[in-house]
C-alpha cells in the first residue's frame, strides 16, 4: 500500500484496489478548514472512469471475500476496531480539522462510536442465518441470506467518520464489497479508515473510497450497472435523484434523509434535565444532524420558565477553534452552509417570528470562520417555513401547545419522520406518544441516543431502510429459498 499522506500528514488520494492513487483525470478539490477557511490539502476528485475502476476491483475481490469464513471477516473488522482506537488522537484531530467538530466531541463521541460500530458488526459477521420453513410433508424448505455483491455508499459531511463506520462495517460483515463516496467537503477521515482497514488485512478491492462531487462520482455510483445497492445519507432532494438514477438496473436503495425532529416538553417534565437535553439535541455538532431536536415544542404553562433557562444556556456555549479542548461548539462545515443557516433568520422574521437569541455570526477572531451563534427563534405558527424546513444548523424553532392532542398535531405536522423526543413523568403518555409519533425513532426523557445494536432510520421524506442493529444486516443481504425433496416416494411434480 502506498503512503496515503502528504507532507501535511493528511490523505489526498483515492483508494482503489488496495492502493492510494490519483484521479484518472487529475482533478482535485481543496479540503477547507471551516475554522478559518484555510486550505488543509488538495484532495483527488473521482470521475466516472475512477468509479468504473473501483467497481471492477470490487467485483474481482467479491468471490473470495464472500467465501471467506464469516468468523475470519469478523476478525479483520475486530482488528480494524483496535487500530481505530490506537489511532484515536489522529482520527479525532483530522475529523475536527475537516468538519469543525469540537475536538472533545471527536475524541469522546465520534472515534469511540466508530470503533464500537466495527466491533459490534465484527461480532455480527457469523450470526447471519436463515430459517427452516414448515411446508408440505416430504419437503425441506430453508432460506439462505447471501451478500448482495458490490454496494455503493455515500457518506454525508456532518459526521463523516461515524457514518463511514455505520456503512462499511455491516456491509463488510455481510460479505459485500464496497465503493464508497465520502462528501467532497469532508473526505479525510474516510480515507484514513481505508488505510486502517488495509492495515487490518482487508483484501485489495474489497473497500474502495472515492472522494468526488455528488453530481459526478455520486451520479456514476447511483447509475452504475455493476452496483447492486446504494446506501445514501444526505438531503431529501438528493435522495430523490438517487432513486431515479438507480432505476437502470433496479438496484436496492437505502435512504437516510432529512429530519425536523420535535422535542416535546410537557408540564410535568424535569425542567433541568429537559433544558440540558434540549441543548444537546439542538446544538451538538452545531445542529448539523438529521436527528436534531430542531423544533422545541413546549407546554404553554412552562414555556417561559423553560426558555429563561434554555436561552441562558445557549448564550453560555463556548464557540471557538475546534482544536481547543475548551470549545463547546465549532464552526459550520462550510461558508455556503453558514450563509444558508443565517438566511433562515430573515425568513423567520418575514413570517412574524421572534428572534429570542443569537441569529448572527460572532465578531472578532472567529469572524473569518464559518461560525453561527446558537440561535433560538419563536415561530408564529407551526406551519411556518422555519417549523417545516430542515435548517441543519444551530437554529431552534420554539412552538407552544395547550394539550396532548395539539402537541401530537404539531409533532406530526411535517413531511419528515426521522426522530423525535418527549420529556414527561407520565408513563402512559410516554408510551402513547411513542406509538403515535410518525417517527422512526423516539426518545423519552433523553434525545439523540444511538447504539450499533439499535436500528436507525425514518419514514416519509426521511427515507426508508435502516442503519444499525440486525435490521441493517437484512439491508445488506438477500434471501434465497431452497426446496429439497426428502421423500423418494413423492414425485417431483404435482399430481396430474
Amino acid at each position: 500500500m502506498s503512503n496515503p499522506r502528504t507532507s501535511s500528514g493528511l490523505p489526498n488520494q483515492l483508494f482503489i484496489d488496495g492502493r492510494f492513487v490519483d484521479a484518472a483525470d487529475g482533478d482535485t478539490l481543496a479540503s477547507i478548514n471551516p475554522h478559518d477557511n484555510s486550505v488543509l490539502v488538495d484532495v483527488a476528485m473521482a470521475g466516472a472512469v475512477d468509479v468504473d475502476r473501483a467497481v471492477a476491483a470490487a467485483h474481482r475481490a467479491f468471490p473470495a471475500w464472500r467465501n471467506l469464513p464469516a468468523a475470519e471477516r469478523g476478525r479483520i473488522l475486530l482488528k480494524a476496531a483496535d487500530l481505530i482506537e490506537s489511532q484515536a488522537e489522529e482520527l479525532a484531530r483530522v475529523e475536527s480539522l475537516d468538519t469543525g467538530h469540537p475536538i472533545r466531541d471527536s475524541r469522546l463521541i465520534d472515534v469511540p462510536r466508530t470503533a464500537m460500530t466495527f466491533r459490534y458488526f465484527a461480532g455480527m459477521a457469523d450470526k447471519v442465518q436463515g430459517d427452516q420453513i414448515p411446508v408440505d410433508a416430504g419437503f425441506l424448505n430453508y432460506t439462505l441470506r447471501e451478500p448482495l455483491g458490490v454496494v455503493g455508499q455515500v457518506v454525508p459531511w456532518n459526521f463523516p467518520l461515524m457514518f463511514t463506520g455505520w456503512k462499511l462495517a455491516p456491509a463488510l460483515a455481510a460479505g459485500n464489497c464496497v465503493v464508497m463516496k465520502p462528501a467532497e467537503l469532508t473526505p479525510l477521515s474516510s480515507l484514513l479508515i481505508a488505510a486502517l482497514l488495509a492495515e487490518a488485512g482487508i483484501p485489495a478491492g474489497v473497500v474502495n473510497v472515492l472522494p468526488g462531487l455528488g453530481t459526478v462520482a455520486g451520479q456514476a455510483i447511483a447509475e452504475h450497472p455493476g452496483i447492486a445497492k446504494i446506501s445514501f445519507t444526505g438531503s431529501t432532494a438528493t435522495g430523490r435523484r438517487i432513486v431515479q438514477a438507480s432505476a437502470g438496473n433496479l438496484k436496492k436503495v437505502q435512504l437516510e434523509l432529512g429530519g425536523k425532529g420535535a422535542n416535546i416538553v410537557f408540564e410535568d417534565a424535569d425542567l433541568t434535565a429537559a433544558v440540558n437535553g434540549a441543548a444537546f439535541a439542538s446544538f451538538h455538532n452545531q445542529g448539523q444532524a438529521c436527528i436534531a431536536g430542531s423544533r422545541l415544542v413546549l407546554h404553554e404553562s412552562i414555556a417561559d420558565a423553560f426558555l429563561e433557562k434554555f436561552i441562558a444556556l445557549a448564550r453560555s456555549i463556548r464557540l471557538g477553534n475546534p482544536l481547543d479542548p475548551d470549545t463547546e461548539m465549532g464552526p459550520l462545515t462550510s461558508a455556503l452552509h453558514r450563509d444558508r443557516v443565517l438566511g433562515y433568520v430573515e425568513i423567520a422574521l418575514s413570517q412574524g417570528g421572534e428572534l429570542l437569541s443569537g441569529g448572527r455570526s460572532p465578531r472578532g477572531e472567529l469572524a473569518a470562520g464559518c461560525y453561527v451563534e446558537p440561535t433560538v427563534v419563536r415561530a408564529a405558527s407551526w406551519r411556518d417555513r422555519i417549523a417545516q424546513e430542515e435548517v441543519f444548523g444551530p437554529f431552534v424553532t420554539v412552538l407552544t401547545f395547550r394539550n396532548d392532542e395539539e402537541a401530537l398535531e404539531i409533532a406530526n405536522g411535517t413531511e419528515y419522520g426521522l426522530g423525535g423526543g418527549l420529556w414527561t413523568r407520565d408513563l402512559q403518555r410516554a408510551h402513547r406518544f411513542a406509538r403515535e409519533l410518525h417517527s422512526g425513532m423516539v426518545w423519552v426523557n433523553c434525545y439523540k441516543r444511538v447504539n450499533p445494536a439499535s436500528p436507525f432510520g425514518g419514514n416519509g421524506m426521511s427515507g426508508y431502510g435502516r442503519e444499525m442493529g440486525f435490521e441493517v444486516m437484512r439491508e445488506y443481504t438477500q434471501v434465497k429459498s431452497v426446496w429439497i425433496n426428502v421423500d423418494a416416494k413423492i414425485p417431483p411434480h404435482y399430481p396430474r
